[in-house]
């Protein structure tokens, strides 16, 4: 049992599932948990695909069946990574290009306009694209976006340094396995890159998202923070779905 700690831990932290966790995580343990991040991306996955299979035999409308993934997406990771999104909005207009004064107004709890503003566009897009997903009979696509979403993740945490000395990222950047996170990450994206339909596509938008984030990271404040993982993964699903919709005949 123990050996499966890490899975909860990344259960825990990346869902609301009711997941039991005795005792208080261990350090070696979180940095473990962000190898299990694409598994749990493959379970909130599989959810989604049942749920939209159902909604299809339902007879429920594409725009009435998104609305319903979305908010079931939303409910089961409790908003966590849109938090970070709104975050770093924020942060972003009012940090005016200052990495000190953009750290600050990241750890502000409270959502400012440009936050609320990013939350809109970005569950628009996301509602958009699976409307015209579950339209052209493309259910399998919400599948492998929550895979994507948090191998990015990881992959972010992999190659970009951690710039807050403290706190729960802390303790995952720093005793994170590179090699085994490597091997982890090949799996994921060669998996989801050789799924049948749209699993190229929606890698490879993917992996451009990434690319474009972690190099405005690496400009801006110089490394990554929880707040910008989590606005990563918000940014790779929509990204993968709309790469998704580009190649949907």
């Amino acid at each position: 049992m123990r050996a499966l700690r890490p899975l909860l831990i990344a259960l825990q932290f990346l869902t609301r599932l009711p997941v039991p966790l005795a005792g208080p995580p261990e350090d070696a343990e979180m940095g473990r948990s962000l190898l299990w991040f694409p598994f749990v991306g493959l379970l909130l996955g599989l959810l989604l695909f049942a749920s939209a299979l159902l909604l299809k035999s339902a007879g429920v409308t594409s725009l009435g069946g998104a609305a319903v993934l979305l908010t079931a997406w939303v409910l089961c990771t409790g908003g966590l990574h849109l938090d970070g999104l709104a975050d770093c909005a924020d942060a972003w207009v009012g940090g005016a290009g200052d990495r000190e004064r953009t750290l600050a107004i990241m750890k502000d709890p409270h959502c400012g306009s440009m936050g609320v503003i990013a939350l809109i566009l970005l569950l628009l897009v996301k509602l958009s694209m699976l409307d015209a997903l579950l339209g052209r009979q493309s259910p399998a696509s919400v599948l492998l976006a929550p895979v994507l979403g948090r191998g990015a993740a990881l992959a972010l945490f992999a190659t970009t340094p951690y710039v807050r000395p403290a706190g729960l990222g802390a303790a995952m950047a720093s005793h994170l396995p590179r090699r085994a996170a490597w091997i982890v990450l090949a799996a994921t994206f060669g998996a989801a890159a050789l799924a049948p339909g749209h699993g190229l596509a929606m890698s490879a938008a993917a992996f451009l998202a990434l690319f474009l984030w972690r190099r405005e990271l690496r400009r801006r404040i110089g490394g990554t923070t929880g707040d910008t993982a989590g606005a990563l993964v918000e940014l790779v699903e929509a990204a993968a779905l709309f790469g998704a919709v580009l190649t949907v005949s």
